[in-house]
């Protein structure tokens, strides 16, 4: 019977004078570039065990004293499409992101997002297990994951917390004598709980989609997809095309508490960022042999105005596209090659 593999980092025998270095290169080797501050003069050994649950995968950290940041130079340098949700062992912690500061003890949970610029302060030895998908595998909305980031849920004064926390510690103590079908299955399940946890915070009841309107909703993304360029893209064309009413469509975007419109201008958002990543190092993309301008990404990807772009991509990402581009371009110019697709990040 075949099983999840583990990979596994130890700096145990690694010479205490070289672990800070290795431990930096080594995080940023395995999960997504990021500073690691080790607080310790003699570092003690750190530890990593990984296991890969489908979409997902799960860490459980053992370390020192520590600061990690993630900065807007080293989004652009990969891996900025993660969600991380650390559960808190042992030790305190205290997560910093999107203006909100959160304390983090042991039988707490909370989230990072790797797309905006975040920080963590790990003030003694501790222990926590992180879990890592894609963000496009969690099914909320970016007005949901704004809810879910930075914020601390507390597995013994909040239900639905703890059963979330109870699911995922199971899960991941289970992981590495687990078949990949059923750790598979099993992390989207925990995808699940997180989207009822989003909704509960948000006040909402979960939805509920017939199997017959979640067949139709995926044929219908997938020809957003196809069309995204395309600037006269709109509700009422979309129903045109699947033979179904706008207010149809609408309902189908309901089940993941998301409008049609705001779907598509995340779509495009992620197209854009990625095109502008692209082209800081590819700079031979424009029309005259230069880098392609950030009017040409916007208009590449369906959307007509420059600056109604811009404005969107700050608030959704907290950089202007400049700022984006000329943070890929400098990372590469420091040898930071981005990082492949499926990693998530261990803090």
């Amino acid at each position: 019977m075949s099983v999840v593999p583990s990979a596994v980092l130890d700096t145990a025998g690694v010479p205490t004078a070289d672990r800070a270095e290795y431990w930096h290169e080594a995080v940023s080797r395995t999960f997504i570039p990021l500073d690691v501050v080790l607080r310790e003069d003699a570092p003690a050994p750190a530890t990593i065990t990984s296991h890969r649950l489908g979409a997902a995968q799960v860490s459980l950290v053992r370390a020192g004293p520590q600061r990690v940041e993630r900065s807007a130079r080293l989004i652009a340098r990969g891996g900025e499409d993660h969600l991380t949700l650390a559960l808190q062992h042992r030790g305190t912690a205290r997560l910093l992101q999107d203006g909100r500061q959160v304390e983090l003890r042991p039988g707490t949970f909370a989230i990072s997002d790797a797309g905006r610029p975040f920080s963590k302060e790990l003030p003694e030895p501790f222990l926590f297990t992180a879990f890592h998908w894609p963000r496009s595998a969690v099914g909320v909305t970016e007005e949901d994951l704004r809810v879910l980031t930075a914020t601390a849920f507390d597995t013994r004064e909040d239900d639905t917390a703890r059963l979330v926390g109870a699911y995922l510690d199971c899960l991941s103590r289970s992981a590495g004598s687990m078949e990949p079908p059923a750790a598979a299955w099993l992390a989207t399940t925990a995808l699940d709980l997180l989207a009822v946890l989003a909704h509960e915070r948000r006040g909402r009841s979960v939805p509920e989609a017939p199997e017959a309107a979640l067949a139709t909703l995926a044929r219908v993304k997938d020809h957003i997809l196809r069309h995204l360029g395309d600037p006269e893209l709109s509700p009422e064309r979309i129903a045109e095309a699947h033979h179904v009413s706008v207010r149809y469509l609408h309902k189908l975007f309901g089940f993941e508490g998301v409008t049609v419109t705001r779907w598509i201008r995340r779509q495009r958002l992620d197209a854009c960022r990625r095109d502008l990543a692209r082209t800081a190092t590819r700079p031979a993309t424009g029309p005259t042999g230069g880098p392609a301008t950030v009017a040409a990404v916007a208009g590449r990807w369906g959307f007509v105005s420059a600056s109604h772009f811009s404005r969107a991509f700050r608030a959704a990402y907290g950089v202007s596209p400049r700022e984006w581009q000329a943070c890929a371009r400098a990372g590469l110019a420091q040898g930071g090659a981005a990082r492949p697709e499926g990693y998530g990040i261990a803090v």
